[in-house]
């Protein structure tokens, strides 16, 4: 594959989700970075992500806590 450093924001946020499953490479890392250089829309992609993660983590800790307590 070759290196294009410009992608479609299709592709961008396919790496932001893939980052949730695994360690990007260098040039993966490099392509997000360019592409948020001119793009509006795929940044907020990112934070929505983000907020979904910690979301979800905050939901993994209530449920342990309900688990715990011999709750629901």
């Amino acid at each position: 594959m070759s290196f294009k450093p410009f992608r479609t924001c299709r592709e961008v946020t396919a790496l932001v989700i893939a980052r949730e499953d695994r360690a990007l490479r260098l040039r993966e890392r490099a392509i997000i970075r360019a592409h948020f250089l001119i793009c509006q829309a795929c940044p907020i992609v990112e934070r929505q992500v983000l907020g979904m993660r910690e979301a979800l983590g905050a939901w993994r800790q209530y449920r342990d806590g309900v688990d715990e307590a011999g709750g629901e």
